[in-house]
């Protein structure tokens, strides 16, 4: 689908015509370059790639330098490939927020919130097991059993656990478009976005 790479500024409310309270997110929505053109007769298949965020020249291989200098470009810190563009674009063509219209909606895709080690309780829900008396004290949150001693003499694979949480690839399908600043790129949607603030989003129509 069609969209653009931005970067998540944080969180904030708006009042609607009706007064309400909404939360929103604020995305700094482009402006992205096309850098490559993929294409059935080249690439086997159709898609654009763009690149976001510029990158300083000291960070920058040569093998990067090349690749974005076909495009007329500087090396970008971010670059994603988009399928199924409505219309034909060409190498090095910027595109900007105005991609997007108020009161449509869109799919935000990032990288969420990493969470370190985390048990049980927090990591899958868990409510604790055992009594708070009798003489326990280090029981609350801890999961139970996790499997029979006799048979199978095993844990299975999938058994929830404690381990690491956090900073898994997340989709928030259907966040409504609530307004568009073009001068300053920036896009609000309704409700939240996945990620910490200035991480990289995927905006897709």
């Amino acid at each position: 689908m069609s969209g653009l790479i931005g970067r998540k500024i944080g969180m904030t409310s708006i009042f609607d015509e009706n007064g309400k309270n909404i939360p929103c997110t604020v995305i700094e929505a482009g402006p992205c370059v096309i850098t490559q053109v993929r294409t059935n007769e080249v690439d086997g298949y159709r898609a654009l790639q763009l690149g976001f965020d510029d990158k300083t020249e000291k960070h920058t291989v040569k093998a990067e330098e090349g690749h974005f200098k076909k495009a007329g470009t500087v090396a970008k810190k971010k670059v994603v490939e988009f399928k199924y563009f409505e219309e034909e674009h060409k190498l090095g063509e910027v595109l900007t927020v105005d991609l997007f219209a108020e009161g449509e909606f869109v799919d935000v895709q990032g990288v969420s919130k990493g969470k370190g080690f985390q048990g049980v309780v927090k990591r899958h829900g868990f409510g604790g097991v055992g009594q708070a008396t009798h003489g326990q004290h280090n029981r609350l949150r801890a999961p139970g059993s996790v499997g029979a001693s006799s048979y199978p003499s095993r844990v299975f694979k999938g058994m929830r656990m404690a381990g690491r949480m956090g900073s898994d690839n997340v989709t928030i399908q259907n966040l409504k478009v609530l307004k568009v600043v073009a001068d300053k790129n920036l896009l609000v949607v309704k409700g939240c976005v996945p990620g910490h603030k200035n991480s990289y989003v995927i905006i897709q129509k």
